[in-house]
Formats: structure tokens, C-alpha cells, sequence
């Protein structure tokens, strides 16, 4: 009997269930070339923005005697410029503050409307799920207009408050979806205990559901702050004053005069402003699955 073979047992065999039948070829065909065409499609923009950042002007402009795909002298103008030269913090402060306050006031609605679609017992609850959930199939480009009219009647244009109050409108339907098909998960067996104990609806959701709900809070709010992070439409109606806007509205009118691109200074700022988000998910990507197979098997 040899190290390799104990017990009757091939130590040597490392294969994953059926895998000792795929051939290598057959492999790379059918995992790793897909894979890597994927990656080449999703990382290339990332790979395009950083060179534009770090390329000087005269590569920007010589396309001819200097190979547009790598830079040859990099420079940290570019950067430079955005953040000590213009309003950028106070874009990127605008933006953090409207994303995290609209996430917030989003996320406590749809746990709410959530928690009393899913456990709440009443006729057409179902239907009203369904109806939350068209709600969010609307486009925003159609709810600007008359929301714009009550942002100039309640005196909130051009400031941050239009945004944190527009943006649930867009947020809530979404998040209450995902989080109803994330609660049918959780047994009702552990509400019906703590009512036969005494505990009110409120108590069961705050120390019950919500502590259960963990992965798919995240998820929720992840999908909230990413959607606030991005938008454009909202943020460029409702406001006008330069130090008040949020980043991709400002990257737009501040750095685009006329016809003229300033593509080095865009792409630095794009890539800046794409940092924090990118962040957020690579802390909690594996939350954010879970959560969001959960939601789908539901």
C-alpha cells in the first residue's frame, strides 16, 4: 500500500465530481474563453478610462506615433486638476450625503411595506406586491416632469432635499420587491413563537426579522446607493447651481465648453467618482448574492 492509495481510497484523484471526463480543451472552450471574453468586455472601459486619466494631452491628441493603448508618459495632471482645481470634493460630498439619506429613508419605507405585504395577513396583498414592483418599470424620464412641478411648488429646487425625496420614488419599489421575496425565506414558525410570547409586530420585526434579514438589507441598500450614485436625469433638472450638484451632472457641464471634450480631465474624474462604489461591492459581493438568489427563487 503506497501514500497515494489508503483505505482503498485514490488520494491522487482531486477531480470535482464528472470533471475527470472533461478534456482541457473542451474546458477552455466551453469556461475559459467565454470567461475571458466577459472580462475583456466588462474591464476594458475601466482599462480605456485609466489610460485617458494618466496620458498627457499630446497623447491624447497623436493618435498616429503613439499607441493609443498605453500610455507612454504617464502624468497625474489630470487628477490633479480635478481635485484642487475645480469643485470635485464638494461634488463628491454632495453626492455621498444625497445617496446615503435617500438609501436610508428608502430602505426603512421598504422593510415596512415589505414586512406587511409578506407576513400580514389581508385580501390582494399579493396584488399590491405586484403593483409596487410595476411601479418601479416606470422610466424615470416620465416621472421627472411632474415631480419637477412639486419640487418648484414645495420651494425645494436646487437643493439637495429634491433629490433625497425624488430618488425613493425610484428606490422603494425595487428594494420592497427584493425585500419580500428575501422575508418569505425566514420561517414563520419564529413569529408565531415570539406572539404567543407576548411580543408585538414591532418587536418581532426589529429584533427577529431584521437581524435575519441581514444579507438582504444589504443587498437592498446596496442597489439603493449605486442607483443615487449614478443617476442623471433628477440631479440634472433639479439642480442648477454648480456647487450644489452631484458628480456625474457636474463631470458633464464642467468640463465639456462647447464642443470642445476635456477627456483627460473627465476620465480622471469618472474614475474618481467610480471608486467608491466599487468599494462598496467588493466588501459586500457575497451578501449581495445571497440575498439577491433568494430574492429570485421567491
Amino acid at each position: 500500500m503506497t501514500d497515494k492509495v489508503l483505505d482503498g481510497i485514490d488520494r491522487s484523484d482531486h477531480s470535482e465530481g464528472m470533471d475527470y471526463l472533461v478534456t482541457k480543451r473542451a474546458k477552455f472552450v466551453t469556461v475559459y474563453l467565454p470567461l475571458s471574453i466577459i472580462l475583456f468586455i466588462l474591464l476594458f472601459p475601466f482599462y480605456w478610462m485609466t489610460l485617458t486619466a494618466l496620458k498627457p494631452n499630446q497623447e491624447l491628441l497623436d493618435m498616429k506615433t503613439k499607441n493609443p493603448l498605453w500610455v507612454h508618459d504617464p502624468t497625474l495632471s489630470h487628477i490633479k486638476s480635478v481635485l484642487f482645481e475645480t469643485d470635485y470634493p464638494i461634488w463628491m460630498f454632495n453626492t455621498m450625503l444625497v445617496s446615503v439619506v435617500a438609501t436610508i429613508i428608502s430602505l426603512v419605507a421598504s422593510v415596512c411595506a415589505a414586512y406587511a405585504i409578506v407576513r400580514l395577513r389581508y385580501k390582494g396583498s399579493q396584488y399590491v406586491g405586484g403593483l409596487i414592483f410595476l411601479a418601479y418599470l416606470v422610466p424615470p424620464s416620465i416621472l421627472f416632469i411632474p415631480l419637477s412641478t412639486i419640487v418648484y411648488k414645495y420651494g425645494l429646487f436646487d437643493t439637495p432635499m429634491a433629490l433625497i425625496l425624488t430618488y425613493p420614488t425610484i428606490l422603494i419599489p425595487f428594494s420592497t420587491w427584493l425585500l419580500m421575496g428575501y422575508f418569505k425565506t425566514i420561517p414563520y414558525e419564529l413569529e408565531e413563537c415570539a406572539l404567543i410570547d407576548g411580543a408585538t409586530r414591532s418587536q418581532i420585526l426589529l429584533k427577529i426579522i431584521l437581524p435575519l434579514s441581514v444579507p438582504g438589507l444589504i443587498s437592498a441598500g446596496i442597489f439603493s446607493f449605486t442607483l443615487c450614485w449614478n443617476e442623471f436625469i433628477y440631479a440634472l433638472t433639479f439642480i442648477s447651481t454648480t456647487s450644489k450638484k452631484t458628480v456625474p451632472v457636474a463631470m458633464l457641464s464642467e468640463f465639456v465648453d462647447g464642443d470642445i471634450y476635456r477627456w483627460g480631465a473627465l476620465m480622471a474624474g469618472a474614475l474618481l467618482g467610480s471608486l467608491p462604489v466599487a468599494i462598496l461591492y467588493s466588501f459586500f459581493v457575497d451578501h449581495y448574492v445571497s440575498s439577491m438568489t433568494g430574492a429570485v427563487k421567491e
